[in-house]
Formats: C-alpha cells, structure tokens, sequence
C-alpha cells in the first residue's frame, strides 16, 4: 500500500504511471542510448548507405504519417507525452550528451568510421546518435502538430522557429546518405568528367570541368641560416625567418648582418653563381645579398641565394664551416583555376575558382582543391572537390526560417514584457491616485 505524500495528501505517482513526467522521459532516452550502444557493439557503426534516396524520403512519410495518426488521438495521454515539455528536455540532453562526447573525444573524418567500441570517435556515425536524432524528430513533429491544433496567428514566431528547426534537422540528417564528395584532376586545356570513388572505381559524373588556366600570386620567400650538421634554422631556441623586404634591405639574424643587394622575384640562373631576370614557366625567386657578421671575425661574404624549383637549382650562401644561408620556397597568395563547367542538361558556366569562392551548381559545389605543389606557379593542373548536396537548398530554408523564428520570439517577448510593465506602472499610478483621495 502506497504511502501518502504528505504535502499534497495523495499517493506518490509510481513509475510509468500516466501522465508521464521528466523521470520516465528521461528513461526512455537513456534507453534509446543503451540499445544504441549494444547496437554498436554487436553490428557497428550505422551504415547511412541504408537510407539514401529514396529510402530517407520513405521515412520521412513514415514519421508525417505516424504523426498525423498520434495527432488524431490527440487527447491521449501518448500523444500529450510525445509532444510535451518533458520529452523535448530529455531529447536536448540527450543530444547535448552526443555533442559532449563529440567535443572531449577527437572525431574520425566525416566519411570515417569509429574504431572506437561505443562509437565516441564518431558519434555520427554510432547508433546511440542515431536513435536520439529520431526521437527528436518525432518530438518536435508532434509539438508542432499540437500548437497547429490550436492555430492563432499570434503564434507566428513559434511556428517559424519549430517548423524551420524541424526542416533543418530533417533535411541535414536525411541529407547526410545522399552526400557525395569527390576530388577531380584536370589538366590544362583538357575537359575531365571522371573520378575515384572510395573503393579507386572509376565513375563518369553528370558534371565535366575543362581548365583553362591556372594562376598564382606568391608572397616574397624568407631567408634564415641553417645549422648545417642539423640541418634546424638558428636560434635553435627562437628560429628566424626573415621575410626579403628591398625597402628595408638591412636586417640581422642571431649576430649576422644581412643586406639585401638585388631581388628578382622570377629569375633563371645566367650562370655557376648568379641570377638574371626572366619571367618564364620554371623561374623563382633569387636575392643577391651581402653578410657580415661584426662579432666574429669572418670575411664579408656576397653571393646570390635561391630556393630552387622543378627547374632551377637552389642555392646556399656558405657563411662558415657550420652555417649557411639559405631561402625558403615562396608560400602562395593566392591561386585560382579558370573553368568552364558543363552540366548533363546542357548548361555551360564558365568561372573563376578560388580557395573559399566555390561555384554551385545543380546541387553540385565546386571547390578549389589544389595543384602541383613542386610546379607552384608553373602547375599543369589543378584538382577540384565536388561535393553533390541535393538536400542542401533545404537545409538553408531550416536555418533562416529557425533564425527569424528565434529573432522574431524575442522581439515578441521583449514586447509583452514591455506591456506588463506599463500595465504595472498603470496600477501603481491607480493606487497612489486611491491613496491620495
């Protein structure tokens, strides 16, 4: 016999006992995550291959359909549960754990699968995730269904806010088993449609990119002076790597002065020990440079240096049996690939690509990937990620709808605490007029 609560006068509520409240909601998540965690240990990751399209569409209509029939019992006490408070909180916590391991734990690449037993080196890919994301759904579907039974313009800022975090969710987590991400060669001057996929097939894409040109802007290489028996830049402590500046052509490196003579940023050698000016495929950078060095005594020492390429050797100024100076390769500025893409429905766009600038097209992102490193400004090709999203216009419909949801809840919050508080200076106005009559 169950004892009496002794605040309320009545039995204490056991458990599973309608209507359910924050401890079995949170035991129903804490159970989703468990069998997750068995699920993981028995069977592995989950594989998202299983839902691509059209099978994520399916579940999709699955859940609007369970929806509607739970919402038809809406005076239930399932459905009051599967759209109430406490299940909403319980689902947040539950994804907040995921994010929380997701954040302590490195995480394997996007494409990557766990090596971990429970799946914490890739939560996205562990069944716990996936179970915990599906309940969400199902919740907010169901808060949504239950604010719609009652429909009122007023609560505009609600439904934009729900429904875009609703679309957002479905459409970037049933979106992940069709994304594809491919990285493509192109030579310049040549039209390329195929690639590798992760098992090194050959596929034939619906899109094809021909590279007209590739261009690189560098930035000016450093100087600094090796050890030459550890090959490690001095200080060893604090390395120094100059960058050449010819308008200010006089800077020193732990004790050694150097002066800058001559710099050619695209230059050949025009003989055993010196450099000449010729912008052509397979020049570089060369100085020619003066060192002194005023607490040793050592002779001044002048010689061009030169990082070298593919065509060009480099060069090393010796300074003494143990030291040398020596520059380092230019890093790039800026790189881009000038393109023209074709599409299998007959579109031609011609583009600049560059690092950040990507190029959508029919559900396809374009990035600039890379080139030939040792060629640098001299590179023949360049590669490109293509990255197919169909779901991904969805996925930016979510997100601004959430966004002005959310901005729009609070504008109308700040406004009705702006009414309470009129209200109340209103009824302390009425209550010193009645105390001064």
């Amino acid at each position: 016999m169950q004892k009496e609560n002794p605040c309320t006068g009545s039995a204490p509520k056991s458990w599973w006992q309608t209507p359910w409240s924050f401890r079995e909601s949170l035991a129903v998540v804490a159970g989703f995550i468990l069998v997750g965690w068995l699920l993981q240990l028995t069977i592995g990751d989950f594989n998202y291959e299983i839902i691509r399209f059209p099978v994520n569409a399916t579940l999709l209509g699955f859940i609007f359909f369970f929806v509607l029939l739970i919402t038809l019992k809406h005076k239930s006490a399932f459905f009051n549960w599967l759209s109430g408070i406490p299940l909403s909180i319980s689902t947040i916590a539950g994804l907040l754990l995921m994010g929380l391991i997701m954040g302590l734990i490195p995480q394997a690449s996007p494409t990557g699968y766990s090596h971990d037993l429970l799946g914490f080196d890739a939560v996205t890919c562990s069944w716990a995730f996936v179970l915990v994301y599906f309940l969400t759904l199902v919740n907010l579907s169901c808060v949504v269904a239950r604010r719609l039974l009652h429909f009122t313009w007023r609560d505009y800022a609600f439904y934009l806010n729900h429904v875009g975090l609703l679309l957002l969710l479905m459409s970037a987590g049933m979106g992940a088993a069709d994304l594809r991400r491919y990285v493509m060669y192109v030579e310049e001057g040549n039209t390329e449609w195929r690639v590798y996929n992760e098992d090194k097939e050959v596929l034939e894409l619906p899109v094809a990119i021909k590279l007209t040109d590739f261009y690189m802007e560098e930035y000016i290489p450093k100087l600094a002076i090796l050890d030459k028996s550890s090959g490690n830049a001095i200080p060893k402590a604090k390395p120094q790597m100059i960058q050449i500046d010819t308008l200010q052509p006089v800077f020193e490196i732990a004790g050694w002065k150097i002066e800058v003579k001559e710099y050619q940023h695209e230059a050949i050698r025009n003989s055993d020990s010196t450099y000449r000016y010729l912008p052509m495929p397979g020049s570089c950078p060369a100085v020619l440079v003066t060192v002194t060095n005023p607490k040793e005594e050592v002779e001044e020492k002048t010689g061009w240096v030169c990082c070298g390429n593919f065509a060009q050797l480099y060069m090393a100024l010796e300074l003494n049996e143990q030291l040398s100076l020596v520059m380092t390769r230019p890093e790039p500025k800026l790189f881009r690939s000038d393109i023209v893409v074709y599409t299998e429905n007959e579109k031609k766009v011609s583009h600049q690509l560059e690092v950040n600038k990507p190029l959508s097209i029919d559900n396809w992102m374009i990035y600039q990937h890379g080139y030939d490193v040792d060629r640098g400004r001299a590179s023949t090709w360049s590669s490109f990620e293509l990255v197919y999203d169909p779901w991904l216009l969805w996925v930016y419909i979510g997100l601004w709808t959430f966004i002005a949801g959310s901005v729009l809840l609070m504008w109308e919050g700040k406004k009705k605490k702006g009414n309470r508080d009129t209200l109340q200076i209103m009824n302390d106005d009425v209550k010193e007029l009645k105390s001064n009559s």
